[in-house]
């Protein structure tokens, strides 16, 4: 328990109902389900710049980034992290299609394979600086193809920049693996073409995901919000997906 909520605890008199408030209010927090998982892959790595966060909570983690340069700063990042491994792959909703992914100038962290739309009302600092071509994989072929040991993973999070949902489309044979997944998304066309919260929300929501948290990082004047939008397994849903893994056992 959040030591926090311990000190509430002692006070005199101090309203259960309240500390309630106070733990849900801490549970709902973008990062609270990471205390409740013993592994992540993370979909549109980076540099890794959450490795301290997944070591705190001593988690195995499986990062994935497709940019080359940004790839090797991941990997120098991780040398001190060996529960953290790091693969370098496009990862969508096809296997070996070829995309023109471009790269922007903000250390590659806007960059997609989509082009910017309304991204540039909320980030007018930020464009494409250059363009590479790469051949995609599915998450589900990139987990055969190294060999991941995807039962020690029990959460996904995504930040791909507009295409978390062909992520989600690509992983269809592993997300009953997954108590949580989290992604970014938003309720405008930031990128052209990119799915929004809605489709996400439709998509988890037939999967048995259910929203457990949500909470917004940036907005924009004329309308619409970026979200980190977590979503939670149903307990129906995961009571079914362990007594199936015991009869494939």
């Amino acid at each position: 328990m959040n030591p926090h909520l311990l000190k509430l605890k002692k006070i005199p008199f101090f309203p259960i109902r309240l500390v309630r408030f106070a733990r849900r209010a801490f549970e709902k927090k973008p990062d609270a389900f990471l205390r409740r998982v013993s592994g992540v892959i993370h979909v549109g790595a980076n540099a890794g710049q959450e490795r301290e966060i997944y070591a705190g909570h001593n988690l195995d983690v499986v990062w994935i980034e497709p940019i080359p340069e940004v790839f090797s700063e991941l990997k120098a990042n991780l040398k001190k992290f060996p529960r953290q491994q790091a693969y370098r792959y496009l990862i969508t909703d096809r296997d070996d299609e070829e995309y023109t992914f471009h790269i922007a100038n903000n250390q590659g962290q806007s960059s997609s394979i989509l082009e910017l739309d309304l991204h540039k009302d909320i980030w007018a600092e930020i464009h494409y600086e250059k363009a590479i071509l790469l051949k995609s994989v599915t998450l589900s072929s990139l987990v055969r193809a190294e060999k991941i040991k995807i039962n020690k993973y029990d959460a996904l999070i995504m930040d791909t920049q507009g295409t978390e949902l062909l992520v989600l489309k690509g992983a269809e044979g592993l997300l009953s693996r997954f108590k949580y997944i989290k992604t970014e998304a938003a309720d405008f066309e930031v990128y052209k073409g990119c799915c929004r919260v809605e489709d996400i929300e439709d998509f988890l929501g037939k999967r048995g995901f259910k929203e457990f948290s949500r909470h917004q990082f940036a907005y924009r004047k004329e309308g619409g919000a970026c979200y980190d939008i977590v979503y939670k397994k149903s307990v129906g849903r995961q009571i079914r997906n362990v007594f199936g893994r015991k009869r494939e056992r």
